[in-house]
């Protein structure tokens, strides 16, 4: 079975012209400055709403494979979502020094740039993409 979410091909700067709050726009323009700094890769489309940078391969327990970005982020109606490589609980006392944000699996939520530490932000999306980077060698 393939992945729901792939490249779509789709235009990177038209999805971003969608953006009806500029402040959001804003955010999205400077996380993708960071990402792309973080992979050297390009951002692309995964589906409708997902922009994503590089790709890797995984493998579950169960033998199930296939291919997700390194890293990537959608700007959603609450906040923005960041798709992270990494145990979060791990990461506590980095995120405690973030400023505010909500995680769930794999996903940290910030509704603001101006709301978080932008190094440490940095520092969280550079770990990310190594442990990413890691796990599809492992693949």
């Amino acid at each position: 079975m393939a992945n729901k979410t792939q490249p779509t091909g789709a235009d990177v700067d038209a999805f971003l012209g969608t953006l009806t709050d500029e402040v959001k726009r804003a955010d999205c323009e400077r996380l993708i400055d960071l990402m792309r700094a973080a992979t050297g890769e390009p951002a692309a489309m995964w589906g409708p709403s997902i922009i994503g940078f590089g790709d890797r391969s995984y493998r579950y327990a169960s033998g199930h494979t296939g291919n997700t970005a390194l890293i990537g982020f959608a700007p959603r109606s609450t906040a923005l979502t960041l798709y992270l490589s990494l145990n979060l609980d791990d990461h506590r006392d980095a995120l405690q020094r973030l400023g505010k944000h909500r995680t769930g699996k794999g996903c940290l939520y910030i509704k603001r740039l101006a709301d978080v530490d932008e190094s440490e932000l940095r520092a969280l999306i550079e770990s990310s993409v190594r442990a990413a980077r890691a796990l599809s060698a492992d693949s």
